[in-house]
Formats: C-alpha cells, sequence, structure tokens
C-alpha cells in the first residue's frame, strides 16, 4: 500500500544566493501511511508551517520529492498540483478560516460545489460530518455566532468535505482554552479514524500529542522520532 504522504531528502531555503538566505528544511524525510495520525512538534520558527506548506503542495521544495498517495507531485504542472491538493489534502489552521457570510452547513457545501458535487449530496455529506462532531444543530449559523470551538469543528468539516486522503493541520488547538482543546481534539481524532485519513498535525500541546499514534520533532531543518 503507498504511503499517505511521503517526504523524500526535502529542502527549502528562504532567499537563496543572498547573505540573508535561511535553510529551513535540510533533508527532511518523512512517511505517514493511511489511517494514522502524527503529531510534529517544534519550536515556534523551527519551520513547522514550511513543512506543511511542502507537504500540501502549497509551496516547492528547492530540493527533494513530495509524493501523495505514491504519486510524486514535485515536478508537476501548477493545474496538477492544484488538482491535487483540492481532491487529496485537506488543510486546518489555528484560525479557521470560514467564510464569514456563510453558514456552517454552507461552508461545509461550498467545497464539494466547487469540486462538482451536487447540492444534494453535497449537503448530506455536510450534515453527517457536522453531526459526527456535535454541531449539526448549529448548522444555520454563521461563524461569527459559534464559539470558537464550534468554528474549529466546523473547519474540520470543511477540510475533509471531498474525502482527502490526507490532513494536515497546523495547530488547530492552539487558539483554543483547554477545554475546549480537548473536544476539537477528540473531534479529530473521530474523524480522522472514521474516515481513514492519514494526518500530520502540527502542535505544541504535548499531551495532545502523546495521544496521537507517533511523534515527530522537527530539530535543526529535520525530521526525527519524538
Amino acid at each position: 500500500m503507498n504511503d499517505a504522504l511521503r517526504l523524500t531528502g526535502v529542502v527549502k531555503t528562504y532567499n537563496p544566493g543572498l547573505p540573508s538566505a535561511v535553510e529551513v528544511l535540510r533533508g527532511v524525510d518523512l512517511a505517514i501511511a493511511g489511517g494514522e495520525v502524527v503529531a510534529l512538534v517544534a519550536p515556534s520558527g523551527a519551520g513547522k508551517s514550511t513543512l506543511l506548506h511542502v507537504a500540501g503542495l502549497l509551496d516547492t521544495p528547492d530540493r527533494g520529492s513530495v509524493a501523495i498517495g505514491g504519486e510524486d507531485m514535485t515536478r508537476q504542472s501548477d493545474r496538477a498540483r492544484t488538482l491535487a491538493r483540492r481532491a487529496r489534502v485537506g488543510f486546518v489552521y489555528q484560525f479557521h478560516h470560514l467564510l464569514p457570510e456563510f453558514t456552517a452547513l454552507e461552508n461545509v457545501v461550498l467545497p464539494q460545489l466547487a469540486a462538482g458535487a451536487r447540492r444534494d449530496a453535497a449537503e448530506e455529506r455536510a450534515r453527517a460530518l457536522l453531526d459526527r462532531v456535535g454541531v449539526l444543530s448549529r448548522a444555520g449559523h454563521r461563524p461569527a455566532a459559534l464559539s470558537g470551538g464550534e468554528q474549529q469543528r466546523v473547519a474540520f468539516c470543511r477540510a475533509l468535505a471531498n474525502r482527502p486522503g490526507l490532513l494536515l493541520a497546523d495547530e488547530p488547538t492552539g487558539n483554543l482554552d483547554p477545554e475546549t482543546s480537548e473536544q476539537v481534539f477528540a473531534a479529530l481524532m473521530e474523524l480522522a479514524r472514521q474516515e481513514g485519513l492519514a494526518a500530520l498535525v502540527a502542535t505544541h500541546n504535548l499531551a495532545l500529542a502523546a495521544r496521537m499514534d507517533r511523534i515527530l520533532r522537527l530539530e535543526g531543518g529535520r525530521v526525527v522520532p519524538g
């Protein structure tokens, strides 16, 4: 079975060739299997977000390769990378980035419509996801009327709306109090298990990281076991 995500020898430098050059990733190797939830732990500024952006095809490595579902995406066209990112990868960030003028339900429906789904099927999928994380009763509310934990659970649902094989989450509980963080983490784990997807979750929360399948650390621009 192909890994959901594999990075091989990934190098990423900002401002290459200049005195201000910063080599953020210095030969990153990692692999995540389908159904595996992996924590990525590192201090602020160590390059976690850069690694996630490269892994999610939002940025390209200077050297090395990025494979999604066994397919090397490194030298694919921009269009192919965009289509792969839309179909195969879900993103969740510290801030929910929900569209404020749309309801929770609509925020989960819209990416499905953009991918060509029928509205009735998209709404059924959205309601099922919202129900799994306990916010179906809030489906008709706009983000401003939701609590921080509710907003983030809706963001998880939106990320998984198109059934990606890989979820990338960048400090998804970093803006929440401990009780709400626990609720959001439980929702993340439930969705990951039920959907059978791989997840790479960058977090400062070592207690939550310890409850994932594995911990990886980003140290000196390389990934090492936690």
